[in-house]
Formats: structure tokens, C-alpha cells, sequence
């Protein structure tokens, strides 16, 4: 007969407990990380090309499958419909998603953009908001573009339902921009960009302020489970944001590659337009995002009975540690 120790008895019980937590960890572990890349975020660009996402959770045998948004409504639609565990939209574009269901919090802010304007061809006779009444406007809703529109017209006293509304996603509208098949556009860059560029576009209303960050998001479900992950993607985020501040010229080089426009148009969108010093969603976002909830609820997008500020505080998660910034 073989006689154990209480000893070894329980260095094998503990053992065996600690190899079955492993193997229960190991089946939890996504087998990949499903994350957006978008024109309008070209810090998801150059973290594409450089695969360093790829690089970091290889060791743990996690794949990257990159998806493209067009715009903030379909990053948010893939993260409501859970085809991706990270996506980029306007910090505005979240908050009414999040109004809407969409379970989604606002984790980092790749930009602080000029992304958007009220765009007229060049030979227009549109000079202010008011001159947008009756006329056909390329815009698509549940992004920035859209709710930049909507508080410009109110700042006129107008509303959605005094101009025509032609519902675009945005390299249409900026193709209808130009062949004159609609009076104006809630533009967008790099298509905004490359319209003044090449084709004479006007940007007639700016409003710098106006314009809401740009947000990283993630599936809350993701976040909950995956909490390590996230850090470790945003820690990965962060490194190609300090790179693209570093080596301007990597940067668009990355972002040509992908977009085959010449180096004026890149050159407006990412040197003019397109901040990228500040990547906490702290103070100044929340407020930005809450004043265009609250412009929204006034222009009656939002309904009455939302409590505002409660949703922005439910939306907005800071993930990153202190010294990031």
C-alpha cells in the first residue's frame, strides 16, 4: 500500500485547483479581439499598420480582426449588434446611442477633431445656416456631421423639418456634394478635405466647438469580462498615439496608403484639423458631450424625459491610468 502525507496531499489538491482556474482562464480568453479602424480616427490607422496590436496579444494566441467603420453610426451599430468589441464614433454620437440601448462606455479619446462643417459647392449662392432652408441636405444620421447640422440649424431658428433632409453615408454625400445633386453637405474628413481640396468646396459654417471628440468605445459585456484586455488594448492605443504625435510623417504615410489621397488633402485633415495631445475622456469631454446631449434634448432629438447628465455619467469609463496623460 502507498501512504501520502497530508503534506503532499495537499500540494497535489492545490495544485490541481490552481491547473483547473488556468484552464478555465485559458477558456474564457477570446480567441480574438474584434476592433474598428476609421479614416476619421487616424490613430486606429497607423496601430493598424504597424500591427502593434497584433504584436501585443500574440503571446496569449488572440488574433486582431480589424473592421472598417464609415462612420460613427456603423461603429456604434456593430458594437450594439456585438460583431465588434471596440469602436470609434463622436463622443455625441455615443451619448445617443447610449439614449438609444446601445450598451456601450466611453473609454478613450483618440482625437480632439475639426471633422465636420457645413459644406456648399463652390459656385453656391449658401452663405449662412438660414440659407439652408428648403434646400436638399446630404447627411448621415447618428454621427457627429448629423448633430453638428441639427445645432447649427437651431442656432438659427430653424429645424431638420425646414430644409430636405437626403440621408447619405458620408463619401455619398460628398459625391453628391459635387455632382450637384444636393444644395449643402454636414461634411466629414477626409472627404470634407479632399472636396475643398480638389473640387472648391465651401466650408460655410464652422463651429470648432461644436464638434464632439473623438471616442474610442467598448461593449460593455467586453469590459466586465475582459477588463485586463481592455487596459491592455488602450495601453497599445496610447503607444500609437505618442507615435503618431512623435513621427508626423508615419503617420501619413499610413493613412495615404489607405486612402490613396494626395498629401494637401491629408495635410488638411491631420495638420490643420486634427488634434491628438489629450486622449483621457476627462472634464473637458464629458462637458462637451453633455452640451450637445442637452443642445440635442432643446432641438427635441432627445426626448424631454431623458435625464441627460445621468447617461453621460453612465457612458463615460476612464481606463487609463493616471500617468498617461
Amino acid at each position: 500500500m502507498i501512504h501520502f502525507s497530508r503534506r503532499s496531499l495537499i500540494a497535489v489538491a492545490m495544485g490541481t485547483a490552481l491547473a483547473a482556474a488556468t484552464a478555465a482562464r485559458a477558456a474564457d480568453k477570446p480567441s480574438e479581439i474584434r476592433i474598428d479602424w476609421a479614416t476619421y480616427n487616424p490613430v486606429s490607422m497607423l496601430l493598424k499598420d504597424r500591427g502593434l496590436l497584433e504584436k501585443e496579444f500574440a503571446k496569449d494566441g488572440i488574433g486582431i480582426r480589424w473592421v472598417q467603420s464609415l462612420g460613427s453610426n456603423k461603429a456604434l451599430e456593430f458594437l450594439n449588434a456585438g460583431s465588434i468589441d471596440f469602436g470609434s464614433s463622436a463622443g455625441a454620437a455615443a451619448l445617443v446611442s447610449k439614449i438609444n440601448g446601445n450598451p456601450i462606455k466611453s473609454i478613450y479619446a483618440y482625437s480632439r477633431p475639426e471633422w465636420t462643417a457645413l459644406v456648399a459647392p463652390k459656385d453656391s449662392k449658401i452663405e449662412k445656416i438660414a440659407d439652408l432652408k428648403g434646400k436638399r441636405v446630404a447627411v448621415t444620421r447618428g454621427t457627429d456631421p448629423h448633430i453638428f447640422l441639427v445645432r447649427a440649424l437651431q442656432s438659427a431658428g430653424l429645424t431638420e423639418k425646414d430644409i430636405q433632409p437626403v440621408l447619405l453615408q458620408h463619401p455619398d454625400g460628398k459625391t453628391a456634394l459635387i455632382r450637384g445633386d444636393v444644395d449643402a453637405w454636414a461634411g466629414l474628413d477626409p472627404m470634407m478635405a479632399q472636396a475643398e481640396v480638389q473640387d472648391g468646396a465651401r466650408l460655410f459654417y464652422r463651429n470648432p466647438e461644436a464638434n464632439t471628440w473623438g471616442i474610442l468605445n467598448v461593449r460593455e459585456e467586453f469590459l466586465k469580462e475582459h477588463p485586463d484586455l481592455v487596459k491592455r488594448v488602450l495601453a497599445v492605443y496610447e503607444d500609437a498615439r505618442k507615435a503618431a504625435l512623435a513621427d508626423y510623417p508615419s503617420l501619413k504615410k499610413s493613412f495615404i496608403a489607405v486612402t490613396k489621397l494626395p498629401e494637401p488633402v491629408v495635410d488638411k485633415q491631420l495638420k490643420e484639423r486634427t488634434d491628438l495631445t489629450q486622449s483621457r475622456v476627462g472634464a473637458a469631454q464629458r462637458e462637451s458631450i453633455l452640451a450637445a446631449g442637452l443642445a440635442l434634448q432643446e432641438a427635441g432629438v432627445i426626448a424631454p424625459s431623458v435625464d441627460v447628465k445621468a447617461v453621460v455619467d453612465g457612458l463615460i469609463s476612464d481606463q487609463l491610468p493616471p500617468a498617461s496623460n
